[in-house]
Parts: structure tokens; C-alpha cells; sequence
């Protein structure tokens, strides 16, 4: 019988003349989760997390409106049904809650009534489960590892590998060793009696590697040996304790935790035996991935590296995370969130390099992408190589929308990198001077970095390796924000960062430090945040909207001044003749999840007087005309004159708008239009003969406002011109389709249209 709390607490409000309360009494929303499938996560065993224990439910009374406040509670839409007499297995320890009743309009259980916590006079063979709906509601973001595992102190927390061989010790990160795990705070390993390749998988996982190979067992075992028969060894004494191992452990090899599997902490109660009889710790060789590997990778086969490139991950602030993009039909499209799970986004990190997956996210929590939605409800039972090999629907036969892109955060080897950086003097954590650590003369040395060259990209690198997020500017002139005295001396300089690397010291630098002035004020600094905006141009407006206009000078006298016409334009007789442009319209959308504003202040907008209106950035967007090759034959630019929300969706209120020199910004979700009949909005072909061409828009050229992601900023079309019309097609932002796609899909568009 359950210890009887509950049922005291009830006597004594009998005698105080009170009637009891129906509902369990709780000082917070409990914790919920579903005990079934692995491959399943909407089913399940319930069960509640209540004083720092799991416990089950009671199926009496337990019908489909109690099994809907639960779904809810866990993230999920609605319930479909329920299932009584442990139909997903017999949970263990108390069973919480019984007489369950719910009106269906609450938002956790623990605001139904019930007996009380604890009050119940059923067994365990009357557990309750529930099957929800897959599909999460919007409120909900995630599915987290840590979620899914029992309170801290009663379970395995961590997982380290300690280094046994003199070369293994010398690697970052550090691949092969004793696997160490921390239980209840304290550091124990691992017995190897019954440790299986499975349990290795998990634990790479974990450490941020995507595969495992076998150790040499004997060698490891004659190491062992020679400690054992030293009486000085400290290990010959520890080994003895039962407090310094985990007696066993059994994993199926996709848990995304140790603690997912069945893990045996000491030997069965009442058998007074060692915990590792005639053992050994567990030795485990992990395969570093190609963004983490020590050595020079070696030429891989070109299918796998074609198979590699079917997924990726964007607009993710640290390595290993961000919303996921399939490739399919020479097309990158997003993946819907409906049944996304950690099984899943798991084998999206391993065919990417990275470990198992810490974080599977839902709604597009990372950013919304473009095109196509390829897949939907994805579901893998863990060992597939890429997520081609899973099951999924077609991302367009349930109604998916770009708020439901799924996105993940993968486990990622431990590189050090994090402790070779720091910031200092700033306002806050998240800001200030740039301090590295880096060898000088066989002996590591903590100074600042010169600013010359410094830019958006050095501190995007910087913000990454500090983990803080997206840089917010990149400061070269410090003298407000106090260093470290003891670091005030330039130990970097002539860093270039091409924004993609982990860390400041990959970046290209100079051998010797040259900076063109001294330390101090000039020192580099960085402000991170947390999020950042993400612009993508509409490409079926830009191509909808394109035609030619023969334009008189007496009305360019303006775009002249702003520059905006090619320079042939200086020579003409002013104002006889005309020029002909390029037109069309424009629509900027902000996909991130930040607000997309001015680098500048308003105080320093330059008035430009002939248009009457203020620049908030000088250049905005670049139009160039190529040809086939890449050469420019034509090129045009575009100030912000009136960075503002356009159009926002319903339910989003617009905060921007350049009328009484009002604030400038384009918000989360919202877009900013140019129409084709402004100043500018044009490139100037007059001197462009007849022929196929390129047509690009870059917007934020020059990378002056942080961008959660920089790839998707070139828009790209096929033009068409002979002399008098245009023609623009298959208008592209510039990482939609695969590398030489767009050769192919217009030799394949000729040959439907009998083109020659």
C-alpha cells in the first residue's frame, strides 16, 4: 500500500469541517511523458513526474477528454484514443493519480480532479496510455533529450571518454577510452561485462561522433593487467569499490541517451558480489566527423559524398543545428514537423557528421524556409544511413506550411574552442573587447586581436565559438569597453574569416603580427544576440513583374545624381534622349526571427534632397546583368530609402513605416515591397546587346546587417532579350537547387519547347 500523505492530509480536513479539495494539490505544472514505440513518441504508457519521481496513472474513469488534456500538455493537438490494462507494459514505482476527471478544457492534468497524489487503490496492471495526434501544436517547440529523462540525481548525467593511450591523449577531440558516466554527481565507469558495439553507438552519440569502431580489446586488457598487479595502484583500490562502476548497461543503440537504455547501476539487491567481477572498464573508439576530424580526411568515393549532400542543415547559430533541407528532384526543400522526433533528427545529424540529436525542434523554431516541403511525418527506426532511407509522406498531402518546418540541434565533439576566447568589458556577457588565446613561443598567451580587416563574418565566428549566437555588429573601436590589463597586447591580426569555420584560430591570420596601429582602442570587439533576421527576395514576383521602359533623360535627372544609371549616361546631350532599364518589382521578405533594421542610427541617415527621403543604408540591394560566364554587363543598386512593412500576415501588427521620419525595419514575418514604377528600381541595359544573360539581385550585399543566414540573399533568373523585349524565367533564390542545376533544368525547359 502507497504511504498514506494524502490520506492524512484529507482526515484533517475532515475535522476541520472542510470539504476536501478534487483537485491534487501541486506547486507547479507537472511534468508529463509517454513511456511506448521509440519510434512512436505520440503513444504511450503515461506517466507523471511528481516530488522528483515517475509515476502512472489509473485507467478508472480515464476516458478520451482526460486523454486530451494530456496530448495537449505534451504538445500535441488532440487525443485520438486511450488504452487501459497497461497495453504499452506495466510501469514501476507509485501510481500518482486515479479517478482521473477532466473537463477537456484544462491545460495540464494536474488541474483535473482526482483522488490526490498518491491516493489510489489500483495496481500497476491498470495503467493508463494514450494515443495522441501527431501533429504538435503551435505553442509547442521541441522535443529535448533532457526532457525525456528522470530528475536530476536519479539518473546518468553525463558521458566522458577518458584517454588511456599516450596518442589518444594528444587528439582534440579526444575519440578513444574508458567511458566514464556521471551518476548522482560523481564520475564512475563503466563495467565491460555484456558492453555491446549498440552501447558504443549510444555513447558516441552522445559525445558528438556519428559512428564507432571496434578497440583492440586485448591490448586494452593486458593495460589493464599490468595496473592491477601494481599494489601502488590507485585503480587496484578503486576497482574494489562498488561505487565506482556501473554494473551494466544494454542499449538497443538508437536511444539518443545512455540513460534511454537498460542501465544496471549495481548488482541485484541482497547479492553481496562486486559490481565488475573479473572485468574491465568499457573502451570505446569513436569516428570523428569531417568538421571535427584531427587529421587531413581522407578523398572520399564521389557517391557517398553526392549522398552526404542530400540533406543540410540552415540558418542555425551553432554548428550541428538548424532547420532541415532535403534535396530532392535537384530541389532543396524543408522537411514538415508532423511526427518529427529525436529518432529522426538523429539520423539527420549522423549523415551529416555530427552526433545523435540533443534537440528536435517543431513550428520553425530555427527560421521558415523557401519552396517546397518534400517530406512528411518522417519515420526511422535509427539505423538508417540518410533520412532517404526512412519512411515519410509527401510534404503536400497533409496540408503542411512553412510555420511547421522541423529543425534540429545535434550533439557536437567537445573541440576546447570555447575556452580560447573571451570577452571583456562590455556591458554585458554577450558583448565586448575580443581577447584569444593562442601560442606564443611554445606557451599560451591571452592578448586582443587588431581590427583591421575586422567585419561581420570575424564576429560571426567569434559569437559561434563563444556560443552565444549571431553577432550583432563588429566593433573596431573599443575605447569605451575596458580589457583585460593582462591581455592587452595585439597577439592577432589580418584575421579573415570566411564565416563557416569553429573557431578564430582556423581562421586565415597573420604568421607575424602586423597591425597598423597599436593596442587598445582599436582593439576588435563583438555584440552577439540570440537570433537574427534572414531576407529572401520573392523570385516569382521579380519575374512576373520584369519589362523594358524606354525612359526619357528629362526624368532621370534624380536616378542620375544617385548613380544609378551606367556610366555611358555622363556622356549623353542632357536632357535629349533616352535610356533604357530594366524594371520590375521587388518583395523582401523576413523569414528570421529577429527584426531585420538599419545597422545606423537614425541621427546618421543621409537626407538625400532630390528624392526628398532619407538613406537608412546607403546600398541595400545590387542588380547585375551577367552573361552565361559570370561577366558583368550591366549593373544597378538600391538605397533603402523606406525600409518598412509592407504587407505582414494576418495577426502580425506592422511596427514600421518611413512616413514623419518614422523608425525603418522590416519585422519577423512581415515583407518589404519596391514597386517597379520607383527611382532605381531598374538596371540600366542601354548598352547591352541582344542575347541569353543572367539576371542577379544581391540584397544586403555587403553583409552590413547580421543575417542568420547569408546563402539565400542572391536571387537568380534566365533573361531573354533580343534587342526589344525581355523575357525572365526559372527566378531562383541562389541556394535553391544543387550545384549546375539550373544548366540542366534549362537545356531540359528547351527541349520541352522544342527550342533550339
Amino acid at each position: 500500500m502507497w504511504p498514506p500523505p494524502a490520506a492524512c492530509s484529507l482526515f484533517l480536513l475532515l475535522l476541520l469541517g472542510q470539504a476536501p479539495s478534487s483537485r491534487p494539490q501541486s506547486s507547479g505544472t507537472k511534468k508529463l511523458r509517454l513511456v511506448g514505440p521509440a519510434n512512436r513518441p505520440e503513444e504511450g504508457r503515461l506517466e507523471v513526474l511528481h516530488q522528483g519521481q515517475w509515476g502512472t496513472v489509473c485507467d478508472d474513469d480515464f476516458a478520451l477528454q482526460e486523454a486530451t488534456v494530456a496530448c495537449r500538455q505534451l504538445g500535441f493537438e488532440s487525443a485520438l484514443t486511450w488504452a487501459h490494462s497497461a497495453k504499452y507494459g506495466q510501469g514501476e514505482g507509485p501510481i500518482w493519480l486515479d479517478n482521473v476527471r477532466c473537463l477537456g478544457t484544462e491545460d495540464t492534468l494536474d488541474q483535473c480532479g482526482s483522488n490526490g497524489w498518491g491516493v489510489s487503490d489500483c495496481r500497476h496492471s491498470e495503467d493508463v496510455g494514450v494515443v495522441c495526434h501527431p501533429q504538435r501544436h503551435r505553442g509547442y517547440h521541441s522535443e529535448k533529450v533532457s526532457n525525456a529523462l528522470g530528475p536530476q540525481g536519479r539518473r546518468l548525467e553525463e558521458v566522458r571518454l577518458k584517454p588511456i593511450l599516450a596518442s589518444a591523449k594528444r587528439h582534440s577531440p579526444v575519440t578513444e577510452g574508458a567511458v566514464e558516466v556521471r551518476y548522482e554527481g560523481h564520475w564512475r565507469q563503466v563495467c565491460d561485462q555484456g558492453w555491446t558495439m549498440n552501447n558504443s553507438r549510444v555513447v558516441c552519440g552522445m559525445l558528438g561522433f556519428p559512428s564507432q569502431v571496434p578497440v583492440n580489446s586485448h591490448y586494452y586488457r593486458k593495460v589493464w593487467s599490468l595496473k592491477m598487479k601494481d599494489p601502488k595502484s590507485r585503480l587496484n583500490s578503486l576497482t574494489k569499490k562498488n561505487s565506482f562502476w556501473i554494473h551494466r548497461a544494454d542499449c538497443l543503440g538508437t536511444e539518443t541517451h545512455l540513460a534511454k537504455c537498460q542501465v544496471q547501476v549495481a548488482p541485484g539487491r541482497g547479492k553481496l558480489r562486486p559490481a565488475c567481477p573479473g572485468g574491465m572498464h568499457a573502451v570505446v573508439s569513436c569516428v570523428a566527423g569531417p568538421h571535427f576530424h584531427p587529421q587531413k580526411p581522407k578523398p572520399r568515393r564521389k557517391e557517398s559524398r553526392a549522398e552526404e549532400l542530400k540533406v543540410r542543415l540552415r540558418s542555425g547559430a551553432q554548428v550541428g543545428e538548424g532547420r532541415v533541407e532535403v534535396l530532392m528532384n535537384r530541389q532543396w526543400g524543408t522537411v514538415c514537423d508532423h511526427r518529427w522526433n529525436l529518432i529522426s533528427a538523429s539520423v539527420v545529424c549522423r549523415q551529416l557528421g555530427f552526433g545523435s540529436a540533443r534537440e528536435a525542434l517543431f513550428g520553425a523554431q530555427l527560421g521558415q524556409g523557401l519552396g517546397p516541403i518534400h517530406l512528411s511525418e518522417v519515420r526511422c527506426r535509427g539505423y538508417e544511413r540518410t533520412l532517404s532511407d526512412c519512411l515519410a509522406l509527401e510534404g503536400s498531402q497533409n496540408g503542411c506550411q512553412h510555420a511547421n518546418d522541423a529543425a534540429v540541434r545535434c550533439n557536437i565533439p567537445d573541440m576546447g574552442f570555447q575556452n580560447q576566447v573571451r570577452l571583456a568589458g562590455g556591458r554585458n556577457p554577450e558583448e565586448g573587447v575580443v581577447e584569444v588565446q593562442v601560442e606564443v613561443n611554445g606557451a599560451p598567451r591571452w592578448g586582443a586581436v587588431c581590427s583591421d580587416h575586422w567585419g561581420l563574418m570575424e564576429a560571426m565566428v567569434t559569437c559561434r565559438q563563444l556560443g552565444l549566437g549571431y553577432a550583432n555588429f563588429a566593433i573596431k573601436d573599443t575605447w569605451y569597453w575596458q580589457g583585460t590589463p593582462e591581455a592587452a597586447e595585439i597577439v592577432m591580426s589580418g584575421v579573415r574569416c570566411s564565416g563557416t569555420e569553429l573557431a578564430l584560430q582556423q581562421c586565415q591570420r597573420h604568421g607575424p603580427v602586423h597591425c597598423s596601429h597599436g593596442p587598445g582602442r582599436f582593439s576588435a570587439g563583438v555584440a552577439c544576440m540570440n537570433t537574427a533576421p534572414d531576407l529572401v527576395m520573392n523570385a516569382q514576383l521579380v519575374q512576373e513583374t520584369a519589362y523594358l521602359e524606354d525612359r526619357p533623360l528629362s526624368m532621370l535627372y534624380c536616378a542620375h545624381e544617385e548613380n544609378c544609371l551606367s556610366k555611358s549616361a555622363d556622356d549623353m546631350d542632357w536632357p535629349y534622349g533616352h535610356r533604357r532599364l530594366l524594371r520590375f518589382s521587388s518583395q523582401i521578405y523576413n523569414l528570421g526571427r529577429a527584426d531585420f533594421r538599419p545597422k545606423a542610427g537614425r541621427h546618421s541617415w543621409i537626407w538625400h534632397q532630390c528624392h526628398m527621403h532619407y538613406h537608412s543604408i546607403e546600398v541595400f540591394t545590387h542588380y547585375d546583368l551577367l552573361t552565361l560566364n559570370g561577366s558583368k554587363v550591366a549593373e544597378g543598386h538600391k538605397a533603402s530609402f523606406c525600409l518598412e512593412d509592407t504587407n505582414c500576415p494576418t495577426g502580425v501588427q506592422r511596427r514600421y513605416a518611413c512616413a514623419n521620419f518614422g523608425e525603418q525595419g522590416v519585422s519577423v514575418g512581415c515583407w518589404d515591397t519596391y514597386r517597379h514604377d520607383i527611382d532605381c528600381q531598374w538596371v540600366d541595359i542601354t548598352d547591352v546587346g541582344p542575347g541569353d544573360y543572367i539576371f542577379q539581385v544581391v540584397v544586403n550585399p555587403t553583409n552590413d546587417v547580421a543575417e542568420s543566414d547569408f546563402s539565400n540573399n542572391m536571387l537568380r533568373c534566365r533573361c531573354k532579350y533580343d534587342g526589344q523585349r525581355v523575357w525572365l524565367h526559372n527566378c531562383h533564390t541562389g541556394d535553391s537547387y544543387r550545384p549546375n542545376a539550373e544548366l540542366s533544368l534549362e537545356q531540359e525547359q528547351r527541349l520541352r519547347n522544342n527550342l533550339i
